[in-house]
This record gives structure tokens, sequence and C-alpha cells, in this order.
């Protein structure tokens, strides 16, 4: 059976990319039928990556659902993926609760998910949403779900680091089902690893264990730190916020939407030319250093391209989404917002072969 595809707040499409090479990799059919997003930057990208000629462009999801022949109107699809943006859900638990929430483009979700009815969904979102609002938002997201005929919903929180991208980011993923699975079916990220590392070398994916994998040392002087920015980057923070500022990470902090501002560095990534050029990496970055030592090394940003290759984009959609004219602005927005490539890869490898789900 081909994999049918929807994309919804697809960003530059972290899913679809997860979702082709596997596909490739194990001689899997798929389908993309269409996709959801608003950015016109990210829209680019998406173009410059994927053929959708014959897709459904959703654009705004709020507008497209309000008419819900749009909706009936979509071609038959049996997989549903999405990283849904959470912020609206900071309502909740004020003046009216659930009701004031039903703009909430998580809802627009459901309306899709409700008529359509696809046989697996995946969504991705903030681990933190599990405790929002004292855990009432995500089991209001949780019984929607059922709600809407999906009776075997699973969730877990899985890091990238886990998946052979040198980044910390730990992301919770919802894996529901209108099929009866196994009893002894888990959805756990401890497993889903285990087996992916079993796997790991007959993919075509973007790998590495260390950031130097990755990092280049031949980058263009825009990237460094200037001696002006170099005190706030490297300070610990203020009086209402403080954290060890360190650099020369071994493993990536999460990338942000917002790392193009340069964040202090226990916030962002920053790299010294004496760790890139060390013969000993991880020996180097064992060293301590005082701040006025630090300051004296020349000291750069992640690059847009290394921030790609962190989330699991290979060079050559890096170079596509450049090739289109993307600011570096919005490449470094652009990979902060999306999905870990690996991520969704392994799971999916769990779910439709290790699992079978399509022949259960």
């Amino acid at each position: 059976m081909a994999i049918t595809h929807l994309e919804l707040f697809a960003g530059i499409g972290g899913f679809r990319q997860a979702l082709d090479l596997l596909c490739n990799d194990f001689n899997l059919q798929s389908e993309n039928i269409g996709y959801s997003e608003i950015d016109a930057n990210a829209i680019n990208t998406y173009k410059a990556n994927f053929d959708t000629s014959k897709e459904v462009e959703i654009g705004d999801i709020v507008s497209f659902v309000h008419d819900k022949s749009n909706i009936e109107d979509l071609p038959d699809f049996n997989f549903l993926s999405g990283g849904f943006p959470c912020q609206s859900f900071s309502m909740m638990g004020k003046q009216n609760g659930f009701e004031d929430v039903r703009g909430n483009v998580f809802f627009q979700i459901l309306e899709i998910i409700k008529t359509k009815k696809p046989k697996f969904i995946l969504l991705e979102n903030v681990k933190n949403i599990i405790t929002h609002n004292k855990g009432k938002t995500f089991e209001t997201i949780l019984n929607s779900i059922e709600d809407a005929g999906y009776n075997n919903i699973y969730y877990d929180v899985f890091n990238t680091h886990d998946f052979s991208l040198a980044q910390n980011r730990n992301r919770v993923y919802i894996f529901a089902t209108t099929e009866n699975l196994n009893p002894d079916f888990k959805f756990s990220s401890k497993e889903i690893a285990n087996i992916f590392h079993n796997i790991k070398l007959q993919t075509s994916l973007v790998q590495h264990t260390h950031t130097y994998d990755i990092l280049e040392k031949n980058v263009d002087e825009k990237y460094y730190l200037s001696e002006v920015i170099k005190p706030t980057i490297l300070a610990d923070g203020s009086k209402k916020f403080q954290s060890k500022s360190t650099i020369d990470q071994l493993v990536a902090r999460p990338l942000t939407a917002t790392m193009a501002k340069m964040h202090r560095a226990c916030q962002d990534n920053y790299f010294s030319d004496d760790f890139l050029y060390s013969d000993n990496k991880k020996e180097y970055s064992k060293l301590i250093f005082s701040k006025d030592e630090l300051a004296k090394k020349n000291i750069r940003r992640l690059t847009p391209k290394e921030a790609f290759l962190l989330q699991g984009f290979s060079n050559t959609f890096y170079d596509n989404a450049k090739k289109v004219g993307t600011s570096d602005s919005q490449l470094y927005k652009q990979a902060g917002n999306a999905v870990s490539v690996n991520t969704v890869y392994a799971i999916l490898y769990y779910i439709l072969i290790e699992r079978n789900i399509f022949g259960e």
C-alpha cells in the first residue's frame, strides 16, 4: 500500500523529507497530496526541494478549514503529520477555558482528521506542552484526538541527539492510529532509538556525533563576533536571568527560531577558532577559560548551513534554499522551527517497517 501524506504546518518539510528518504532507502511507495504553511520564505524553501506542482497548497489552515468543502475536496490520504504551534494554548484555563481556544490551530487539525480519517497521524511539539496548565492542555489534546476516532494514542519525548545528530533537542511526538494494534505495541523513544541504531548505516541520512563533524573551518567573516558584542554573548546573564555561558559544545544546544538575533552563549551555539583547529577537540572542550581569556579568542556563531545539518537536512537541501535567495536570517529561522529529520525517520521506520502498521 502506498503512503499518502498530508503535511500540516510544514515549515520547510521535515516530516516529508524523512518520509521520502525512508521510502527511497527501503523501497516503499509514498505520495504527498498537499501541505499547509503560511510563511512565504519557508514555502520558497519547501518548493525549492519538493515538486508541489500537483499538490493542494492549503496555505492558511484556519481560512481553509472554515469552508468544510475544502476539507471534503482533499484527495484521500492515510498519513497526516504536523509540528503544530502551541502559543495560543496559553489562554487555556482563563475565562472560559476550552471554549476560548476553539480558534487554536490544533482544532483545525482536528477538523481535517474528523472528516478525512487518515489511518495514522504523527504530531510534534515542545516537551513543555505536556505539563502546560498543570497538564490540562495536553489532556485536552489527547482527549480531542480520541474523540475524533483514534482509540490508540501514544506519546513520548524524543531527543534529537539519540538519532545521530549532534544537537540536544527534546520534543514530544504524538502517534495515533485508527488501527487495532498488537497488545505489545510500544511507542518508546528508548526502544525506537535502539532500533534506529541497528539500521542507521543502511540509511541515506545526514549523521554526525559531535558538532565538529559538521563545522567548517573557513567561513565568511560576517559569522564572527565583533569585539563590541563579545561581552554580551559571553556574559552569564543578568539580574533576572542567570545561566552559565559556555562555548565549543561537543553537542549543540537546541536551535531556536530566533537564533539570528544572537542570544547569549548559554542559549545559542558559538565556537572558537582554537577549538575548530585543535588536534583533540574532545580534550579542548574540557578546558576552562576565564571570560577575559575567551574574549581574546576568535569566536563565531553557527552558519545557516551548519544549522540545517544539525537538523538532519543535507547540503543539497540547504543549497536549494540558498539558490532561491533565502536570507541568512530566514534560514536560521527555518532551521530553528524545523523538526529533526532523523528523529522523524526513526519513528516512521519503527511504525511502517519494524511494526508494519500498514500490514497489521
